[in-house]
């Protein structure tokens, strides 16, 4: 019988991918006590970046706020293996931090987040609910547009 966030992936028509590997020299997840802290992921879908370049020039607000979905994706099957697969093993989704590429008058970074926080909140109910952070920068890594990390409280 599949868990109860497994129902509500399927529901959602989210298939959870093998964790991408980091892109430089860190792990996917530290699991310290009760948390996992999980490093930013990257809008990455089969290997490959959804969406790149910055907001505010390169991409609009609806490529972005799927590009952090696709963050929350990735989050989510970090999580998973943080968890030996058992994702009812989440507890709360503490806090997700997102960084936001774009230019200097690019002001909707909340926004951008959203598309995470969104995810993050269908698939796991009350559980979902986090504080959280959405900040501007110059760049990020491989072009992306977006990055997003995590914090979560298992048992």
């Amino acid at each position: 019988m599949s868990s109860r966030i497994e129902k509500s992936l399927a529901e959602l028509g989210i298939e959870v991918p093998i964790p991408p590997k980091p892109v430089a020299s860190y792990v996917g997840y530290v699991i310290q006590g009760d948390l996992v802290f999980l490093s930013g992921q990257l809008p990455l879908l089969d290997g490959k970046l959804v969406a790149t370049g910055l907001l505010g020039r390169d991409l609009d607000l609806e490529e972005a706020v799927k590009a952090a979905r696709q963050c929350a994706v990735n989050l989510i099957a970090q999580v998973k293996s943080a968890c030996d697969g058992d994702l009812d093993r989440v507890v709360q989704c503490v806090r997700l931090g997102g960084f936001v590429a774009s230019t200097p008058d690019f002001t909707d970074h909340p926004k951008v987040v959203n598309g995470a926080s969104d995810l993050i909140g269908e698939v796991f109910g009350e559980a979902g609910q986090h504080a959280r952070a959405a900040v501007g920068v110059a760049a990020l890594p491989l072009n992306a547009c977006v990055e997003v990390d995590g914090i979560f409280a298992i048992r």
